[in-house]
């Protein structure tokens, strides 16, 4: 598995799994990050993200999409 850092923009993959502690999963949990879910890369402003998930686009900094896992 990859981390979400290293898709192109473009790019849908569908997150294999989210590491970290408890609180940081549940945060991406909430914000719509969850095993099974397509998200796909719209822009990679200074090396964060921004991305659509399930029907909305969501900011996540290097950090956090460094913890979401992809299957290529």
């Amino acid at each position: 598995m990859l981390p979400l850092i290293t898709a192109n923009v473009g790019d849908t993959v569908t997150i294999g799994k989210i590491t970290g502690k408890d609180e940081v999963r549940q945060h991406l949990a909430e914000l719509g990050f969850v095993v099974g879910t397509e998200v796909t890369i719209i822009s990679a402003p200074a090396g964060n993200l921004i991305v659509s998930v399930k029907d909305s686009r969501v900011g996540i900094d290097k950090a956090m999409a460094s913890r979401i896992l992809y299957t290529p």
